[in-house]
């Protein structure tokens, strides 16, 4: 019988990931959690549990169990000579019918880390902490970036008290089925007491890399977000014996703000979305008495931030007074736009530039958990390209050559940070 090949070392930094391993992980994860539409991890689901299960599997294999904090983070070692650890990670959990990489490439690719140094028999000059962040996408609830919120103490539970699903389903109780106390979250905070840095390895989402032909780049921040759900409240009606003129309808009134919204991202050189829209009671035969919106607004300026959301309020209350409604407003969550540790951006650009040749960054339009870690403790992040940027959706895809230039370009970065 052969042995198996010793694991490859640069002999400047440390033990090299295995791209190759990490995509057989990604591919199985999707075996198992995905269906001919997609990623089905939705967070607090069966088959998040079941990728989450699937990740124990793999570090059992390196001797290694992990541990889940009271936000449902899951987090697992490997000792180095020193601390505070160096922690690497993202998220397992998908949006619904999403993308095969999104989030699930940062978790293998920190697993491969961890196994480099395992199989190469080497204590790294510092503990290497993997954290599986939990329900970085806010599905369910519409609280993006749960479990790395509370872990960084930005987290207020009393926005999820009341939260329910589009199965009516309550957030506490949800948590609670899975092992989680919401009055109880932030003590995940006392995780980050060991750790002193994050890396997070990440798919683009976006055009960018592809259209430039980058394989591999450091990424600078990410872009601040608001959050609002504004409901309007009319009269219901008969459809067809209440007058056109006469009519009070809150469905238009939500209609004439989704587009109003529309127009002014495009004029902040920002970006904003309707991504949810409810009507009651929400059948042909009435007038809609009640219609309620999600927004999402996204600027990398705070001020041109702040000005889009101050805009569509007046778009929202002008829509409301055309039809003789009247607007209410829910706050569901904001970020400051976050800029990441200009050293350790630097690194992340050295290491794309060692794997790929090319030194490149950008800014992210998407939100990630290295966002969080950014108010806590020195963060940075490489990304790797998107086809034709497609994610959040079941043909998210990225060329083999690039993720493996992704995965080996994130090692090469914990390396050198950890050699410093």
């Amino acid at each position: 019988m052969s042995e198996e090949p010793a694991p490859a070392v640069d002999p400047r930094t440390g033990p090299l990931v295995d791209a190759g391993r990490v995509l057989d992980d990604l591919r199985e994860l999707a075996r198992r959690t995905g269906d001919e539409d997609g990623a089905q991890r939705v967070c607090w689901t069966p088959k998040w549990r079941e990728a989450r299960a699937y990740l124990a599997e793999l570090l059992d294999e390196l001797g290694i169990a992990p541990e889940t904090d009271e936000a449902g983070n899951n987090w697992a070692y490997v000792t180095g000579e020193n601390e505070p650890a160096l922690a690497l990670g993202s998220h397992l959990d998908s949006v619904p019918n999403g993308g095969w990489l999104d989030g699930a490439l940062g978790v293998m690719a920190a697993l491969g880390v961890l196994r480099a140094w395992v199989d190469a028999g080497e204590v790294p000059p510092r503990t290497l902490a993997l954290v599986d962040w939990a329900d970085e996408e806010g599905a369910r609830f519409g609280r993006s970036l749960f479990g790395s919120s509370a872990a960084a103490g930005t987290l207020d539970p009393s926005e999820l008290a009341d939260a329910r699903d589009a199965d009516g389903l309550g957030a506490q109780g949800v948590l609670a089925e899975n092992g989680v106390e919401l009055g109880r979250v932030l003590e995940a905070e006392s995780r980050l007491e060991r750790v002193g840095s994050y890396l997070e390895l990440h798919i683009e989402q976006g055009p960018v890399m592809e259209s430039g032909g980058i394989r591999a780049a450091a990424v600078t921040g990410c872009v601040g977000v608001e959050r609002v759900r504004f409901t309007f409240s009319g009269q219901a009606a008969h459809a067809g014996t209440t007058p056109m003129e006469a009519r009070h309808d809150a469905g238009l009134a939500a209609a004439g703000s989704a587009l109003r919204i529309e127009a002014i991202a495009r004029d902040a050189s920002g970006v904003g979305t309707v991504g949810d829209i409810d009507f009651e009671p929400g059948i042909p035969t009435a007038v809609p008495g009640r219609a309620s919106i999600m927004v999402d607004l996204r600027h990398a300026d705070p001020e041109r931030l702040a000005e889009m959301l101050d805009r569509a309020r007046r778009a929202a209350d002008e829509c409301a007074g055309e039809r003789g409604c009247e607007r209410s407003e829910e706050p569901i969550w904001r970020i400051a736009p976050t800029s990441f540790d200009p050293d350790l951006v630097a690194l992340a650009r050295r290491a794309c530039e060692q794997v790929t040749g090319e030194p490149f960054q950008l800014a992210s339009g998407a939100l990630h958990d290295a966002a969080e870690m950014a108010r806590r403790v020195p963060s940075a992040m490489v990304f790797t390209s998107s086809m034709r940027g497609i994610s959040h959706a079941r043909e998210e895809d990225t060329p083999e050559a690039d993720l493996r230039a992704g995965i080996e370009a994130f090692g090469t970065m914990a390396n050198l940070h950890l050699a410093r």
